[in-house]
């Protein structure tokens, strides 16, 4: 049952960092304009939130900056737009200020927001429980409330005095239970008995510097091996000329199909996947899809981040089930050829990719919650506005 508050316009600011954070956001929306009847939402968004009617003073791929290194590149640029927002919201206050992921960004916002009296909610807790333990402190400076995607954290936060509710992920409810790869393959121009491997190198342009060129001498090695093999490769459109040269560096541009978008429908049509390190891995995790993880970073900046990190594993399955259920190749140990031999030994473990279905379809039953209205219920309650009862 629907509860909208209609005698009230809500006013709702919004930054969300690279192409995940717009997903999240554009979902988030969803709920919140069911719940609400007029909803004005400004800030620094992309596509998916235009789409819900967001008005972007800025898109989100200002934000989307890769390691330690960039974003010391950019500092001064980022630094300039959240100072011109910053002021911008304080000479205007929105009933809600929500950042969503982005925590480099949104938590200094964050703090100099509440400060100045505006209420503000982060969605998606950082990941303390990975790495960057000391954050915390700051979390708990900087917002009222943070909507959790996983169900372990208010219980971590809550150990800090930090108020949390857990909304589920959103992805959880958009990708079916049951994936239709039949289907998907024939958007995609696919047959249902093709082998298939999605090649998905990030969403960020120093992802695919970085990895893109590994991925594509893997594909050559594994062409070699398997001439029948079929290579999706989703990114975004702005990447595309890119991608179609690094594949003809590496001999591979007659072979790999590369689409503009389309990453769940890869993901979806595909056996196993190569994937980039970040949300994708979970999407291919909700799509119960085998997968070999790979992440690779300046040198400098991966030295930094591997004293900070907390936990065995890089990758959102393996984080999330607490063990290697597939593998990690990371920095020096991403080479074409450990890519290439990850990738095919799925092929060859039927029992063990049964396994791994079980395994993440019990993760999909954990992570399916009814996010719209639990993040609307979290919302009202920091506005101390009429609560929206939970169905």
């Amino acid at each position: 049952m629907n509860h909208q508050l209609e005698s009230k316009v809500l006013t709702i600011a919004m930054v969300a960092g690279e192409t995940s954070g717009d997903l999240l956001a554009g979902l988030l929306l969803d709920g919140i304009n069911q719940q609400w009847l007029h909803v004005q939402a400004m800030g620094i968004g992309g596509a998916q939130m235009k789409t819900r009617g967001f008005t972007a003073w800025w898109p989100s791929e200002k934000l989307a900056v890769f390691g330690y290194v960039d974003a010391l590149l950019h500092y001064r640029e980022i630094a300039g737009i959240r100072n011109q927002l910053k002021a911008k919201l304080i000479a205007n206050p929105p009933d809600v200020f929500i950042g969503v992921d982005a925590p480099d960004f949104n938590l200094d916002l964050e703090a100099d927001l509440r400060a100045a009296g505006i209420k503000s909610v982060h969605f998606v807790c950082p990941s303390i429980w990975a790495w960057r333990a000391k954050r915390v402190e700051k979390l708990k400076q900087s917002c009222d409330h943070v909507l959790c995607i996983y169900p372990f954290e208010p219980a971590l936060l809550a150990q800090h005095g930090i108020a949390a509710t857990f909304v589920g992920h959103p992805l959880a409810s958009v990708i079916p239970l049951q994936p239709d790869k039949a289907q998907a393959r024939q958007k995609l121009g696919l047959q249902l008995d093709d082998r298939v491997i999605a090649v998905l190198p990030g969403s960020r342009l120093s992802e695919i510097k970085h990895l893109a060129p590994r991925y594509f001498k893997a594909v050559a090695s594994m062409n070699n091996a398997y001439t029948a093999m079929k290579y999706i490769v989703p990114t975004l459109p702005q990447f595309i000329p890119l991608l179609q040269q690094m594949a003809r560096d590496c001999g591979v541009d007659s072979i790999v199909q590369i689409v503009s978008g389309q990453s769940h429908l890869a993901l979806e049509a595909c056996d196993v996947t190569l994937i980039t390190s970040g949300t994708a891995t979970l999407e291919a995790a909700l799509y119960k899809r085998p997968m070999v993880i790979a992440y690779a970073l300046n040198g400098l900046s991966y030295q930094i981040m591997k004293r900070k990190k907390l936990q065995l594993w890089v990758g959102l399955p393996n984080i999330l089930s607490q063990q290697f259920v597939v593998p990690e190749l990371l920095q020096d140990a991403a080479t074409p050829e450990a890519l290439a031999n990850a990738t095919l030994a799925w092929f060859d473990s039927p029992e063990k990719v049964a396994d791994l279905e079980r395994q993440f379809t019990e993760l999909h039953h954990q992570l399916k919650r009814n996010t719209s209205e639990l993040a609307a219920h979290a919302i009202s309650q920091v506005l101390q506005a009429i609560q929206v009862p939970r169905a």
